[in-house]
Formats: structure tokens, C-alpha cells, sequence
């Protein structure tokens, strides 16, 4: 079947003077074919050969192919950059001849000319390509990933109370959660993150943190670097409020406590009324000492 707006390999069935005519070797249907123009066929091409090609809609809405591969093509998304404004939506620039249109019902916020916005493809009721800013909408839910697997997203919305909703390599839909986020971020923004849970319905639950053991681990050190830095004394201990924290030591409450936990479990500081301090014992450097601790 010949999928339109996708990369896809078709073998060729005919030829003409115009072009070459392609054709999906799981279809049975006479009709199910596509024209691939002359000016696009590489050259010796022959009845039987195998083409990558993009398949969309003309000027004249007919179905057409094309070696060339588009900006954007179904499943992914991508920054396009509108070149016309028009009363029912705008035209975007995807490096094909016919430029995508982006319907006013499918635009978030205000679309000016010449700017560059973060779109996804999808087919309209009436078998068109077109542009959305709902990037909901397109987004998959059956990614490879596994739970603990490194990947990297762009942000494209932030809600108070939910969090930040990513583009997980511009293909599968996840979330950082708002208890996560210690750093301002942005629609746009790049970020690695790790794959944290995998729900029912194949969503990513993301986080800005490495693995639990190893993050306690490194939450552990940032705390030991300040407290060097401060001449190993800071007043903040457990009653501390959760934004002087996260001011001081750029931690949520929580992960304070949990990696502070673990230096006063290895004796490398002490918590009173005042504040944390480092412990001096042995005549060891406190991060060695701590290394030690870890292993």
C-alpha cells in the first residue's frame, strides 16, 4: 500500500516519457500506483527497480512522488518556517515545491511571516497533508525504549501542576514531570533525559536525573563542592524550606535529604539546628573520604 507522506520503497512498473510509475509490492490493485516525474527518476532506471521516494499531493492535489526527502514526514516533527499568511491558515516552507499549509484550527498562539514553528504532519479529512502545532496529535506512543535507557527530546509545552511535554527524538510522546524540573525551561528547549517509567498506554515518563543510586550518588557531591566552597558549613538542614534549597543548592527538598541521608549514614557530615557541616576524621580529604564511602 503507498503510504501518503512517508519515506517508502516502491518498485517501478512502467515507464513513460514523463516519468516512471511505482508501485508498493504488498498491494494487488491495478490502480494503487504513483507517478514518479522524468526530472526525478535517477538515471538507468528499469521496470523492477526498487526507489526511496515521498509520497504527497501537487499543485493540482493529484498524488505524486519524489526522491527528495521533505523537512517533516509523518510521525516526526520539526521547526518549519511560514512564507504566507492567508485568511484560513499559513503556507510553510518543507523543501518540496508545494508548500505545506498549517490550517488557522490547527495554529497555538500567534503565526507571524517569516517565523519558524514546531509542527507535525497529518492527513485532514479530505486525504491532504497538512501542518499542526498539536503536536498531541502526532506524536507515537510505541517507542523502543526501556526504563533507565538515556534518550534526548525538545520541549514544545509546559503546564503548571503537569510539567514539561517532550518530543522524545522528534518522534514519541513523553513528559518531565513539574517535580522534576529544578531549571526554567522552555518550548524549544533541547534535553537529555532518562526514560523513568513506561505507562499502560506506551506515554514516557521522563526525568532530568540519572538512576536513582547513582543520582543520590552525584546529589551527594554537589552538596560536598558547596560545603568546601562555604568553608564546610551551610544553614540548612531538614526544616530548611524547599525553595532556599533549591536556591543554595540547586536540589529539590527531597533529593537533599535523601543524599544528605547517606553522607551522615558514612560519617562525612553532621545536621543539627544550625545547618550541615563536614566531619574531619582519618586526616582524608573529604571527597576521597566519600569515594571510599561509595564503594
Amino acid at each position: 500500500m503507498i503510504k501518503l507522506g512517508e519515506m517508502q520503497e516502491l518498485t517501478v512498473t512502467q515507464k513513460k516519457d514523463f516519468g516512471v510509475y511505482l508501485k508498493s509490492t504488498d498491494s494487488e490493485k491495478s490502480e494503487d500506483k504513483v507517478l514518479l516525474p522524468i526530472k526525478q527518476v535517477p538515471a538507468d532506471t528499469e521496470i523492477g527497480d526498487k526507489i526511496n521516494v515521498f509520497v504527497y499531493r501537487d499543485s493540482d492535489d493529484k498524488i505524486i512522488a519524489t526522491v527528495k526527502r521533505p523537512k517533516l514526514v509523518m510521525g516526526e516533527i520539526a521547526y518549519l518556517k511560514v512564507v504566507q499568511i492567508t485568511r484560513i491558515g499559513a503556507f510553510m516552507n518543507w523543501g518540496l515545491e508545494k508548500d505545506l499549509f498549517l490550517p488557522f484550527k490547527e495554529q497555538i498562539g500567534e503565526i507571524k511571516l517569516n517565523g519558524e514553528y514546531l509542527v507535525g504532519l497529518y492527513i485532514d479529512k479530505s486525504d491532504r497533508l497538512c501542518a499542526t502545532m498539536n503536536l498531541f496529535k502526532v506524536l507515537r506512543t510505541d517507542s523502543p525504549y526501556k526504563v533507565n535507557d538515556n534518550v534526548k527530546g525538545t520541549v514544545f509545552s509546559l503546564k503548571r501542576g503537569l510539567g514539561a511535554t517532550v518530543a522524545v527524538d522528534g518522534k514519541y510522546l513523553g513528559l518531565i514531570h513539574e517535580g522534576e524540573i529544578l531549571k526554567p525551561l522552555r518550548p524549544g528547549d533541547v534535553v537529555e533525559v532518562r526514560v523513568s517509567h513506561i505507562k499502560e498506554d506506551g506515554k514516557l515518563d521522563l526525568s532530568l536525573k540519572d538512576a536513582p543510586k547513582l543520582q543520590i550518588d552525584k546529589d551527594g557531591e554537589k552538596i560536598l563542592s558547596i560545603l568546601i566552597k562555604n568553608k564546610g558549613f551551610l544553614s540548612i538542614n531538614d526544616d530548611t524550606d524547599p525553595e532556599t534549597i533549591n536556591k543554595v543548592l540547586g536540589l529539590s527538598k527531597s533529593s537533599f535529604k535523601k543524599a544528605a541521608g547517606r553522607l551522615m549514614k558514612r560519617k562525612v557530615i553532621e545536621m543539627s539546628r544550625n545547618g550541615i557541616k563536614l566531619l574531619k576524621s582519618n586526616n582524608l580529604p573529604q571527597r576521597e573520604k566519600y569515594a571510599r564511602g561509595k564503594k
